[in-house]
């Protein structure tokens, strides 16, 4: 296949799975599966001149021989990590699969016990023949998983909607138990011991299929036991499956975003703006940095806008003072970011907002003198990514724009809620 014939496949710019195909009909074989933080961009390069050093001669070949392209998209880079693992495992393709064998994948396995766990495993620790006979340990597996980090990372996404155990040990056994309660996961914290071994059975339901990739199953499923609690008046939980609908389309998966690590380690170093108003008053800028796909914590700062003043009303008005406060705010970031000269420069800066912002940032780097370029990442109503302009002229892929915008309102949230939590204590 040639870049140019790359058109015709509409690939969109939003996360899902891509499909490399070769031939036609029941001949048509699928040579290689992905996952994109962004289709367009992702598939885009693949076609890029370095694609021999960054992918190797494997996926050279697998692009040469391909003629088509499928794909789905999902609401979420999560729900990509799981299609992908749920595709290979169904296709078994030649690019993802070849000098590999079942022991070198990780998996996600739930453990058939009193109360199930899911872990993530290595191939080598699965006795594949016993998988489905009766004295098998495990009650399903899924995978596999070309990431182990991503893997991890995902389960403990997934967790965070559907709680599961996920100790070494068996629930119950050992030392686990402290004070009538067990370990739960360290992210989480502590789960009571007195479980309702119901409620819990139904979560490793959806947790299971979540992670074979049948999530519009699992949304059917939660909307069709939502409406039945609320015919019940069982509202609590149709209040809890509500949540779980809103988590699914809405889970922060910031931590997936980083698409292949060979690839991303060339990136260079982005900055990324964001502003956090306290108390509805002052506010506080603040600046992160991404560098080779990582966010660089040590290298965070933040500003405290000194012509900040009351945030205005919600109206037409309004909205006109937000946008010049958004300006004013972020022209005198800037201006004191880039007097420090001993901080080192970004070869690329994001920005929240539309073209006004976009704009106002390069006018604003011009009076400095500084010639940087300048990418925006536009929202939806649902404040999330919409679209990002001038990422591919600024020399980064959109996923990376997506990735650094989202680093710096993460880090802007964080201040307000430790400023919120200090005022309360006060």
């Amino acid at each position: 296949m040639q870049k140019n014939e790359l058109q015709k496949f509409d690939l969109p710019d939003c996360p899902g799975v891509y499909l490399f195909t070769q031939g036609r009909g029941r001949a048509k074989k699928v040579l290689y599966v992905g996952k994109a933080t962004s289709l367009r961009d992702r598939v885009r390069s693949y076609f890029d001149d370095d694609l021999i050093k960054t992918r190797g001669p494997r996926v050279v070949d697998m692009v040469t021989l391909s003629d088509g392209i499928s794909h789905e998209t999902t609401p979420t880079v999560l729900e990509a990590l799981v299609r992908e693992a749920a595709l290979i495992r169904e296709h078994r393709p030649k690019a993802n699969v070849e000098g590999k064998d079942d022991k070198t994948f990780l998996y996600a396995v739930i453990t058939d016990e009193k109360i199930p766990r899911v872990l993530a495993i290595r191939g080598k620790d699965i006795d594949f023949k016993k998988l489905y006979a009766a004295n098998s340990k495990l009650k399903a597996i899924h995978g596999p998983f070309p990431s182990g980090y991503q893997l991890r990372e995902g389960l403990r996404l997934i967790r965070r909607i559907f709680p599961f155990f996920d100790t070494p040990r068996p629930v119950g056994e050992g030392s686990r138990f402290t004070k009538g309660k067990v370990e739960f996961g360290r992210q989480i914290g502590q789960y009571p011991r007195e479980i309702n071994k119901k409620e819990y059975l139904r979560s490793i339901r959806n947790v299971s299929l979540y992670l074979s990739g049948r999530v519009k199953a699992l949304r059917a499923t939660l909307t069709r036991e939502m409406t039945q609690a609320a015919k019940d008046e069982r509202f609590e939980d149709a209040a809890v499956a509500r949540k779980q609908l809103f988590a699914l389309d809405h889970v922060q998966d910031v931590s997936l975003i980083r698409e292949d690590r060979d690839r991303d380690e060339s990136e260079p170093r982005i900055e990324a703006y964001d502003t956090a108003h306290i108390s509805g008053t002052n506010a506080i800028g603040v600046m992160t940095v991404v560098e080779g796909g990582l966010p660089q914590r040590k290298e965070y700062r933040t500003f405290r806008i000194r012509g900040s003043h009351e945030r205005p009303r919600r109206s037409l008005m309004g909205a006109v003072r937000r946008l010049n406060d958004d300006i004013a705010s972020l022209k005198e970031i800037l201006s004191r970011r880039f007097g420090h000269p001993e901080w080192p420069y970004p070869k690329v800066i994001v920005v929240d907002g539309g073209k006004t912002h976009k704009k106002a940032t390069e006018t604003v780097l011009a009076e400095l003198g500084v010639a940087i370029p300048v990418a925006s990442v536009v929202k939806d109503e649902k404040h999330r990514p919409r679209e990002v302009l001038g990422a591919l002229r600024a020399g980064i892929p959109e996923s990376s724009a997506v990735l650094a915008n989202a680093e710096a309102h993460r880090f802007a949230i964080s201040l307000h809620r430790k400023a919120r939590g200090r005022a309360m204590r006060s």
